[in-house]
């Protein structure tokens, strides 16, 4: 077998061999040759080369958020290293881990003149969980703080970054290893048995009125038996959104459907005493509006790590899983009965009518192909969504529960969706659809350039000819200044694209186009498919407007 010859690169591979790191994504460079050279060359390994380290970077991240273990990204030193950040970013919010390895030139080259150097220690220390900045010869400490930081990357969810320096020459080869790397254990701090007061208990089934939130969550991580309780309760209503992935038929999972049209009483008497959030980001901006202004008596949030105050008024951080706590919080029934629920019942009920006659009857537009494309999704299969319009399309219309949803919702940027989404696609034996706005779709298009796509992956691509969330934001006014600095208006397609990577690709711009394109789409795996739709650029946000308005 070959090694690099630099003894840190041999202590780095060993150790993430021994520690189970077995997907390394890995971009050009030669300063990371060393590593490159011990990763690709031992079969233990399963190697990714991806050329644009932030597409590399996102992609890495697809792929552990579906398998939830560790993945490195490995790139040369200098610039480099920076286009991971937007990924970085992403898997600190997110709770992902991803363990970013670094190239570097030795101490004495940092800031002297010299070419492909930058100050690379720490670089991302603001969303990150660890910093190992290695020393360039082998010692026990580079070996624990190597150690460390995966440890820290499994038990806290989240990216850590490991940089190494490494002197010339680079891509000499030996067939032993020198090295015998230190190996430690560490103790996971969060293994404590969690008990659940009385008094909480007792203080939530003596609750007429308590809301549970339910943030961006991975699929099948809630026993049904314990929703059923849950739903069960007359007191409790159940707000989810389609990146939560939880379902029963009483749950809310069209949040913003649902409150905008409330009026003043509404308001007041949807507002909960107890509120009780799990999960991780929340999409709509309508229920933190909600909270923020109508805040309930108290507000529990239950993680193992993070409790984020998103609504100024978080009161009590139950630091355990989600199934535990609920099934603690369940095990007493509450005897009392108020009409909560129940009014939300037929308030849903209410808004179904209206929405369905709607939907019915408007033009082709954003919302009405986003209609058509979740109605026809196949069964048992993983959406990808982008963020912007796309994701907020999806929280208004009913998705087959079967269907699991993922979403880069920790920073909620359109960069790497499409990375991500392919990443994931490529880790997992499911169909993997992403639907993707315009904008989010070019900015990565580096994306497709990439040979892991599988044959089932596809993309729809809503292209309406710009940033069409911000005519329906604060501040649209039909002019030269939002038109090119905010909407970026543009008349891009994406059949190019699709021939140079080797996509079957189709357009449509009507209802009908689309409905019979949809009957073969998803069934069609010769090769990755991208189905783009052309909707019409000014009509979009006031169809959409108008369904508010309609709700009333």
């Amino acid at each position: 077998m070959k090694y690099p010859k630099i003894p840190l690169a041999q202590s780095l591979l060993t150790i993430c061999k021994a520690k189970g790191l077995k997907h390394i994504v890995i971009s050009p460079g030669s300063r990371n040759a060393p590593l490159t050279i011990g990763f690709v060359n031992d079969s233990f390994f399963e190697c990714y080369s991806i050329v644009d380290e932030r597409c590399a970077a996102f992609f890495a991240l697809g792929i552990a958020q579906q398998l939830e273990e560790p993945v490195a990204v490995v790139c040369t030193s200098g610039s480099a290293v920076l286009n991971y950040y937007p990924a970085v970013a992403e898997a600190f919010y997110s709770r992902i881990p991803l363990v970013i390895i670094s190239a570097d030139r030795p101490h004495d080259k940092i800031d002297i003149g010299d070419g492909q150097t930058i100050r690379q220690e720490n670089v991302f220390s603001n969303h990150i969980l660890n910093s190992a900045n290695l020393t360039e010869e082998v010692s026990d400490k580079n070996d624990v703080s190597i150690q460390y930081a995966l440890h820290l990357a499994i038990v806290n969810q989240g990216p850590v970054h490991i940089n190494v320096p490494f002197e010339e020459p680079l891509y000499e080869v030996v067939t032993d290893l020198s090295v015998n790397p230190k190996m430690v254990d560490f103790c996971n701090e969060n293994e404590n048995e969690f008990a659940l007061n009385q008094e909480f208990i007792s203080r939530w089934n003596t609750s007429d009125k308590k809301l549970i939130l339910v943030g961006e969550s991975k699929p099948n991580r809630i026993e049904q038996s314990i929703l059923n309780s849950l739903a069960s309760d007359p007191n409790v209503i159940v707000m989810t959104e389609k990146t939560s992935n939880l379902h029963h038929e009483t749950f809310i999972s069209n949040i913003d459907t649902i409150i905008t049209p409330f009026d003043e009483e509404d308001f007041k008497f949807f507002q909960p005493d107890i509120l009780l959030t799990f999960g991780g980001m929340v999409v709509s901006k309508r229920i933190k509006a909600f909270l923020r202004k109508y805040q309930p008596n108290e507000h529990w949030h239950v993680d193992n790590l993070r409790a984020y105050d998103t609504y100024g008024c978080l009161t009590k951080h139950f630091e355990t899983d989600v199934p535990s706590f609920l099934k603690l919080l369940t095990s007493v029934k509450n005897e009392d009965f108020s009409n909560y629920k129940k009014k939300m019942l037929q308030t849903v009920a209410e808004r179904e009518i209206k929405s369905e006659e709607y939907l019915d009857n408007i033009p082709f537009s954003d919302f009405k192909a986003f209609d058509l494309v979740v109605a026809n999704l196949p069964k048992n299969s993983q959406l990808q969504i982008s963020n912007s319009s796309a994701v907020r399309y999806l929280q208004l219309l009913k998705l087959d529960e079967t269907i699991e949803v993922f979403c880069n919702r920790g920073t909620s940027g359109i960069d790497g969706s499409t990375s991500t989404a392919i990443g994931a696609a490529y880790a997992i034996n499911k169909p993997t659809v992403l639907i993707t706005g315009d904008i989010s779709f070019f900015y990565d298009s580096n994306a497709l350039w990439n040979q892991y796509i599988p044959k089932n992956f596809k993309i729809i691509l809503i292209n309406n000819s710009g940033g069409g969330i911000f005519r329906i934001l604060p501040g649209h006014k039909e002019e030269r200044t939002f038109n090119q600095f905010f909407e970026t208006s543009h008349n891009l397609t994406a059949i190019k694209l699709a021939e140079m990577f080797g996509f079957n690709y189709q357009n449509v711009n009507t209802s009908l186009e689309l409905e019979a394109q949809l009957k073969t789409f998803f069934t069609d795996n010769t090769k990755p498919n991208l189905l783009e739709i052309t909707t019409p650029e000014k009509l979009n946000n006031k169809i959409l407007l108008e369904y508010f308005k309609n709700l009333k």
